[in-house]
């Protein structure tokens, strides 16, 4: 099994960064991609960015509302995928997910809150 435990999220102003971090445990060798989701109030769970396997060089995918703002990356040694968002605005306040497909097996991790606001 996979356990993902998030952490970086908080309050920030619009137009400012924060960088989350998912670190992944357990049976690590297993994943073949990872990925941040975001929900926000009222609204369902969508695809924020995703990085294929923690092994091998992987390919990213962004959707449209983050691309060119936020950016994944991933450190091997540390078992850990990065979601480095630049220039926030407030319709990114949300709660974000990392994931971990291991070959159709998903493993969510519980989340942590992001705010943009003044």
């Amino acid at each position: 099994q996979v356990q993902l435990v998030e952490s970086g999220g908080g309050l920030v102003q619009p137009g400012g960064s924060l960088r989350l971090s998912c670190a992944a445990s357990g049976s690590i060798f297993s994943i073949n991609a990872m990925g941040w989701y975001r929900q926000a109030p009222g609204k369902e769970r969508e695809l924020v960015a995703t990085i294929t396997t923690l092994i091998i060089s992987g390919s990213t995918n962004y959707a449209d509302s983050v691309k060119g703002r936020f950016t994944i990356s991933r450190d091997n040694a540390k078992n850990t995928v990065y979601l480095q968002m630049n220039s926030l605005k407030p319709e990114d306040t949300a709660v974000y997910y990392c994931n971990a497909d291991s070959y159709g097996i998903i493993t969510w991790g519980k989340g942590t809150l992001v705010t943009v606001s003044s």
